[in-house]
């Protein structure tokens, strides 16, 4: 395995600094080496030892900074590790179910060796023709979002109008295709001109609009959606979904995903035009994935399928080497990523 195991390493580590206030910097984490390691699993534990391939950089992890305990997950703690989704290879096991040189997919630490004591938190993952980062994007938590937020919260019927925020983020993308294999019109809102020309040419969105070359985000939709909007999947908040609300068709969907504007906690900012739900007859309905885990198989089935068979295209900004994790998730808040932020932290 090259692994060596039993030899003792010095485990990299990015760790939380403190608590943050606003948007995340890359000055929030930093690069520590850990205590020296033992690369085993220690005998009777019933863990396994995993070297971490592949980091997931989410925005909902932006919760867990701050000193906040009301969310779904708790707050990371100040001076540990950093934790989330990844893709891992098992190199040593105390664990029956989990055998040196299987490949998982969950949760795991932002360092190059993690022990799992909690082995339900992992799903394994049979390595075929599909990227291994896939695992945490298109058919992750981001991929799973996406398909679940589309179908089972925005109730698509075939030639509904389709508007997509973040729209060639690691949700937005793949809602988007989905929507045009459903027979949707579909528009999406990107903040550069590169992911505009993305989201038309490369992802197959009917139009697309970089909102920062909008004046007036109202004008921008009525000129997009003359006839208004059935469905719209929110990523943004803020001005975008306000000017939205001004635009729902009656018996109109929105789908909230994350409102991606809204760096402030202390001090949220109020959306108004929420009338128009009732005039319009609009659902507005906020999710979770995991709520949803019992469609996973059936996901993971479809949307592999739809890769394979090339109906459907993903993208990825791979940042090189730990070290790049605090900065490349930093870079989320200011679009700096094109496509699902991904860190390699090894290629095997």
């Amino acid at each position: 395995m090259g692994e060596n195991i039993g030899r003792v390493v010095e485990n990299k580590q990015i760790i939380l600094k403190g608590y943050i206030e606003g948007a995340p910097k890359d000055t929030d984490m930093e690069l520590k080496l850990g205590k020296k390691m033992k690369l085993e699993a220690p005998k009777g534990s019933g863990a396994f030892l995993v070297k971490n391939l592949y980091l997931s950089c989410d925005p909902y992890m932006r919760a867990r900074l701050r000193d906040f305990h009301g969310s779904y997950l708790p707050p990371f703690v100040p001076g540990s590790v950093v934790e989330g989704f990844g893709v891992s290879k098992v190199i040593d096991s105390d664990n029956p179910n989990f055998k040196p040189g299987d490949i998982v997919s969950g949760f795991t630490g932002w360092e190059e060796y993690s022990l799992i004591y909690r082995p339900e938190q992992l799903r394994k993952v049979q390595p075929d023709t599909i990227p291994l980062s896939y695992y945490i994007s298109l058919l992750g938590m981001p991929g799973f979002t996406a398909y679940v937020g589309f179908y089972e919260i925005c109730a698509p019927k075939k030639n509904d109008y389709v508007f997509v925020s973040a729209a060639s983020g690691a949700v937005g993308q793949l809602v988007g295709q989905l929507a045009k294999l459903h027979g949707c019109y579909v528009v999406g809102s990107a903040g550069t001109s590169q992911k505009v020309d993305l989201l038309k040419n490369k992802f197959g969105f009917d139009e697309a609009f970089n909102y920062k070359e909008e004046p007036d985000l109202d004008a921008a939709l009525k000129r997009y959606f003359p006839q208004g909007i059935d469905i719209y999947f929110e990523n943004v908040g803020g001005a975008m979904l306000e000017a939205v609300l001004l635009n729902m068709r009656v018996h109109g969907r929105i789908a909230v995903c994350g409102m991606v504007s809204q760096h402030s906690m202390t001090d949220p900012q109020g959306i108004r035009n929420l009338f128009n739900l009732i005039t319009k007859r609009v659902r507005m309905q906020g999710f979770l994935q995991s709520d949803f885990l019992h469609l996973y198989p059936k996901f993971l089935e479809d949307v592999a399928s739809l890769y394979k068979q090339g109906k459907i295209i993903y993208l990825e900004d791979m940042s090189e080497g730990l070290e790049s994790g605090p900065s490349a998730f930093a870079g989320l808040f200011s679009g700096k990523n094109i496509g699902k932020q991904v860190i390699c932290v090894a290629h095997d």
